[in-house]
């Protein structure tokens, strides 16, 4: 983060470029402080410029990708924050002391290319975006900090689209059962709200409500980053759930589900929710000795539960917490009463046809 504060002193800026730290302290407000870093960045990029002559706008590759870090992390979900973390660290590896309009297309259309052969067209498509957001939030005004996006025409490639795995309702039980209790009650308010993971990891109490057996849920997959909640009722498993826990719980900690571990950030033993548990689901699925899966499918096992039992995909939608039906329409992987009774009618017809074709042929 290049502007921050300190308490009781004020705003400060500190950036590095071109391997060289520039800082400057103490300025009353941030817009100050962000004022004196532009001008200083004008004038490290472009000495001449300050006598005569336009602005050219550049910046380090590592100074951007640090920014768009800091905004991702304030704007995105977690798990948006740590997937563009790991990218990062592939894109530093390689560009990581290039100036911004150092870096060409043709450096980027190598790396997915390898991306892709290494690991997978999906995978290659994935840091296209991410690159491309990247360099859009550079030259995005205000900002105007670079003038030049290098991933522009570079296509995505072709993705067989496959139908998800979703574990059928006796393996999502010996998986359960193969938990501890602490674990069970984990999976099975994932598996009763149909939420997703990060949405129960940051779940507290305060918007637990076991009297009018409902909660909330809140995402961040919305436009613009916004925490958008969701109201979901509860049925007698999750709200036994609950209940037995709210009954135990510790009073000075505000979360439903909790842990203690080591902040390397801190360098010392925390508390706090859950980021992700996924060596839990490996250990489970290896111990119950069915096949592999993540807490994800959950979701898509819920869905079509209750598509099969003729619930309104309107109703399957607003629990999901999804804003397109057709992204609802993606979990429903069993084939619906209607769709069914389509083909049965085809039957019916082809039947007929046959029989009569049939009789016309003996005669």
């Amino acid at each position: 983060m290049s502007i921050y504060s300190v308490k009781g002193k004020g705003w400060r800026y500190d950036f590095t470029l071109k391997g060289t730290r520039h800082t400057e302290a103490w300025f009353t407000t941030k817009k100050e402080a962000q004022s004196a870093e532009a001008e200083k960045r004008k004038e490290v990029l472009n000495p001449a410029s300050l006598i005569t002559g336009p602005i050219q706008t550049d910046m380090e590759f590592l100074e951007l990708v640090n920014r768009r870090l800091d905004y991702v992390k304030e704007y995105n979900s977690v798990r948006y924050y740590t997937n563009h973390i790991y990218a990062a660290k592939r894109w530093c590896r390689l560009w990581g002391k290039m100036i911004c309009s150092e870096i060409t297309s043709d450096m980027i259309q190598a790396f997915v290319y390898k991306q892709k052969k290494s690991v997978s067209a999906i995978s290659a498509n994935m840091q296209l975006t991410m690159l491309r957001a990247m360099f859009n939030f550079g030259m995005v005004s205000p900002r105007n900090w670079i003038s030049n996006n290098p991933t522009i025409g570079l296509a995505f490639f072709p993705v067989e689209k496959k139908v998800k795995y979703v574990p059928s309702i006796e393996d999502v039980l010996k998986v359960i059962n193969s938990a501890d209790p602490e674990s069970q009650d984990y999976l099975w308010v994932i598996a009763c709200t149909m939420g997703r993971m990060s949405e129960i990891n940051h779940l507290t109490w305060e918007d637990v409500h076991l009297k009018e057996r409902y909660l909330y849920l809140y995402t961040r997959k919305k436009r613009g980053g916004s925490l958008t909640p969701r109201r979901i009722a509860m049925n007698n498993k999750l709200h036994g759930i609950l209940s037995k826990r709210y009954a135990e719980r510790n009073k000075d900690k505000p979360w439903v589900f909790w842990h203690k571990y080591w902040s390397c950030k801190l360098g010392e033993l925390t508390e706090g929710p859950y980021t992700d548990r996924k060596q839990l689901m490996k250990n489970l699925c290896q111990q119950a000795g069915v096949k592999y899966f993540r807490y994800h499918p959950l979701r898509h096992f819920g869905a079509s539960l209750l598509d099969h039992q003729n619930v309104p995909i309107g109703d399957i939608q607003r629990i999901l917490g999804h804003e397109n039906r057709k992204t609802t329409e993606i979990y429903l992987h069993s084939i619906g009463n209607s769709q069914q009774a389509a083909m049965d009618i085809l039957d019916a017809k082809f039947e007929k046809t046959e029989k009569k074709v049939a009789s016309t042929v003996v005669a």
